[in-house]
């Protein structure tokens, strides 16, 4: 039977020849999401924004390296174990990932999805090890508020006024470890979104923007594996708010598809808006990042959840589209992940 006819499924999902298991993760954030609906749950709360470093960037940049030190230390695991690293960051050139990553000497995959990286860097990473290329490999992004802000809008300093649509860019850093060996949470396919351009062009707006791709992965991927939300505990989307998430499920029930009674999303997670003051809620690579390890993996785990959808979701601009006049395109990546039980 042809690799085509075994494990492509429909139009843009597939399985894996060997099952790729999820044997670790760690989740490291700022003050912020410390004081939040999560706090509990985190490997690691730093009070200090800066995480003792000069810069905002290379406070991200250690973010990342005390992720990944904290997931291998879970597993017991060597740099010298992991044969790939897939990483990534909302930075220019991933400058968070290079900097911060550069002293494990673990071969690197650099990945830009904007916010939708913890996907697709899951999704590559599980590609990887399904196919039998590296027995384990890493998979790990991170946001930081400052950083971003610094990038992408004003400088802190401006103390521009933030509209109610604005969500707040996480600051942390989310790390997996995907292995061959047996584990209690399984990857069991992926979903690769495509560009989808609403001609949304208010960069204040993420939800908005990334709504429609995050409709039209899920609605793909149910069409590709022939099932209904139901099939899922839960979709979870990365970064939509409470702007993106109306927008969303609306955008689906036009599809005839009702996402309601399962649909969660990270961003509305997070934060507590009222008392935060947080407007829509989180976005930024590590929104999705660390609140699917802190989360929703424990649950998988012990078998609270037995499937979910994971649908981190990216706007696609820079500081040079936006300024140049150019929409803000949207993407998703989905995740497929399961309760191994006792087979672990």
């Amino acid at each position: 039977m042809s690799v085509k006819e075994t494990y492509y499924i429909g139009e843009q999902s597939l399985t894996f020849p060997k099952d790729v298991y999820l044997i670790s993760s760690a989740s490291v954030v700022g003050k912020k999401e410390g004081e939040g609906p999560l706090r509990d749950l985190f490997d690691m709360i730093c009070e200090d924004d800066k995480f003792g470093e000069d810069t905002w960037e290379m406070a991200e940049s250690t973010l990342q390296k005390e992720a990944l030190s904290l997931a291998m230390g879970k597993a017991d695991v060597k740099p010298e174990d992991i044969r790939y690293l897939f990483a990534g960051d909302l930075l220019g050139q991933n400058i968070a990932t290079s900097f911060g990553l550069m002293d494990y000497e673990i071969p690197l995959f650099g990945l830009y999805g904007a916010c939708s990286t913890a996907g697709e860097s899951l999704s590559l990473a599980a590609m990887c090890v399904g196919a039998g290329y590296a027995r384990m490999a890493a998979a790990l992004t991170s946001s930081h508020f400052a950083s971003a802000e610094k990038q992408f809008r004003f400088p802190l300093e401006y103390a521009n006024q933030r509209p109610v649509s604005a969500t707040w860019t996480v600051t942390g850093s989310g790390a997996f470890l995907l292995s061959s060996k047996k584990g209690k949470a399984r990857i069991t396919g992926v979903t690769t979104g495509k560009i989808v351009d609403m001609g949304i062009k208010d960069s204040m707006n993420m939800g908005a923007a990334m709504a429609p791709a995050a409709a039209d992965l899920i609605a793909q991927n149910l069409e590709d594996f022939n099932r209904t939300p139901s099939d899922y505990d839960k979709i979870i989307t990365g970064d939509l708010g409470y702007v993106g998430q109306e927008i969303l499920i609306n955008l689906l029930q036009k599809k005839k598809i009702d996402i309601t009674s399962v649909h969660e999303d990270c961003g509305i997670l997070i934060y507590d808006k009222e008392k935060q003051g947080t407007g829509s809620g989180g976005s930024g690579c590590g929104c999705s990042a660390v609140t699917l390890s802190a989360h929703y993996l424990p649950k998988l785990e012990d078998g609270t959840l037995k499937r979910i959808l994971f649908v981190p979701t990216g706007a696609l601009l820079s500081t040079v589209s936006f300024n140049e006049g150019q929409n803000v395109p949207g993407i998703a990546h989905g995740v497929v992940i399961e309760y191994v039980g006792k087979e672990a």
